[in-house]
């Protein structure tokens, strides 16, 4: 499994995910995912695109990352996720809890959005 992180406008970080986030696929990106998305960034772009394979565990990793950056009051957006990877995104509710998006465009959208309460 392969992790970069590059900055976009705006404070934005994207981190790019390549493999499989099977076990020994997750266990390789597990510690700098986390510090990828600790404090104090707050907006970020996972790009899912070219992720063939996501188990539990990769879902674990992206829902505890998630649920760190909310609340420090950041956002966080899934971009282009292979469509079987999508499928079980959408299969385990993970889109109601992270917004999945086709493009970059959506996704930055998605980061310069207001909370509605």
């Amino acid at each position: 499994m392969e992790i970069n992180c590059e900055l976009l406008d705006g404070d934005i970080y994207k981190i790019t995910l390549k493999g499989r986030m099977d076990i020994p696929g997750n266990a390789e990106i597990d510690i700098k995912f986390s510090g990828m998305t600790g404090a104090p960034r707050k907006l970020f772009i996972v790009d899912l695109s070219e992720v063939n394979f996501i188990a539990s565990i990769g879902i674990r990793t992206l829902l505890l990352s998630t649920k760190a950056i909310h609340n420090r009051g950041g956002k966080i957006a899934i971009l282009n996720p292979d469509s079987q990877v999508k499928k079980i995104l959408l299969m385990t509710g993970v889109d109601n809890i992270i917004p999945i998006v086709d493009n970059l465009e959506s996704a930055l959208a998605a980061m310069n959005q207001e909370e509605s309460i």
